[in-house]
């Protein structure tokens, strides 16, 4: 750090993402990433906006606003598109939390939602997750504050139904609620159809998991007009122009191919009950997870020994250097094959142990 960083973002603490190793070639289980490429029409509209680059972008992003609108039921002003859903999550942070109005989530859930407080200088309180690794609504019922809730949660991958989200939503009105639905589309349920019920809610979603979009950073947020309209404030104060066209292109044909969207989510669905029980089959435990991920631990291997022995194998997973985490990985769900080759190097670290 130099002598001219700002003292003010000096003991920052940022968010350290999946590796990304270049010194061979690894089954990458360790990002959420999708194990399919983007739709064939998506790269098609994406390689077509390639043509007018020189131009800049349309800052409301509104060919893509238009279908996003008919395809989710929502009006136009109800919708905002981000870099990424962590752009819009940050935005949250910065228009709904202040001095007098912390931001309130689990203390295990997604690790940008610290950063993003303490680099826009809001406190936060933590909740502890129950012994179970899951949310207790009740704890969220009665507390002041900007609350977020990754639902399916991660690294647990563990989902609360719509009904204990409305819970929270409904029970203070004057409080904003933020539902990150990063993984909703692997067996979670949406609560998005109750932003026309509670104007205090905002549900926030990505195309990097389920749309195969990940490289591409492109985000979504809906809420009523008026959390729209502060969030597009935000925005504009920030960066008009922060979907780029080729990006918006891919996200209007990830939007219409409906039925690759749709197969390859189920597919991962698939893959991952069968992953599951190939693991439980070799010794883990893992938790129930409705995400593109299994968070799991082995009763006599430690999380740590499970990654680094993968790792020296060709196969990455995520690792949590954390109290209550350290025993387990978390494994993203890939293709067959990945799957496959996971549980062979699983097998043979365990033999090697034995």
């Amino acid at each position: 750090m130099s002598k001219y960083m700002s003292k003010r973002h000096a003991n920052l603490t940022a968010y350290v993402p999946g590796e990304q190793p270049q010194d061979k070639k690894y089954v990458k289980l360790n990002t959420n990433e999708s194990p399919f490429p983007p739709s064939p029409l998506a790269q098609r509209l994406a390689r077509q906006a390639a043509g007018t680059i020189e131009l800049y972008c349309d800052p409301e992003c509104g060919a893509l606003v238009k279908i996003a609108a008919e395809k989710f039921g929502v009006s136009s002003d109800e919708i905002l598109f981000t870099n990424g859903s962590d752009e819009i999550l940050d935005f949250a942070f910065a228009a709904f939390c202040d001095e007098n109005t912390p931001a309130v989530f689990p203390d295990i859930t997604y690790g940008f939602y610290p950063v993003f407080a303490t680099r826009n200088g809001v406190p936060y309180h933590e909740i502890p997750l129950k012994e179970d690794l899951t949310v207790d609504v009740r704890d969220y019922l009665g507390v002041k504050g900007t609350v977020f809730i990754a639902n399916p949660n991660a690294p647990t991958g563990i989902a609360l139904p719509a009904s204990d989200i409305e819970k929270i939503v409904a029970s203070d009105p004057s409080r904003v609620v933020v539902v990150d639905e990063a993984y909703v589309d692997f067996g979670g349920e949406s609560v998005l159809p109750l932003i026309k019920k509670y104007d205090n809610l905002l549900v926030t979603q990505t195309f990097s998991k389920s749309r195969s979009l990940a490289g591409g950073r492109l985000g979504m947020g809906f809420a009523s007009a008026a959390l729209i309209a502060d969030l597009k404030k935000i925005k504009y104060s920030f960066n008009p122009y922060n979907v780029n066209s080729m990006t918006a292109a891919a996200g209007i044909g990830a939007l219409l191919d409906e039925e690759y969207f749709k197969t390859n989510a189920e597919t991962i669905i698939k893959t991952r009950e069968d992953a599951v029980l190939a693991l439980d089959a070799l010794g883990f435990t893992s938790l129930p997870t409705k995400a593109n991920f299994i968070f799991a631990k082995h009763a006599k291997l430690s999380g740590r020994s499970v990654y680094s022995a993968l790792k020296d194998k060709g196969v990455l997973v995520r690792y949590f250097d954390k109290d209550r985490l350290q025993d387990y990985v978390r494994i993203t769900v890939g293709s067959a094959e990945d799957m496959r080759i996971l549980t062979e190097m699983l097998a043979d670290i365990i033999g090697e142990r034995k």
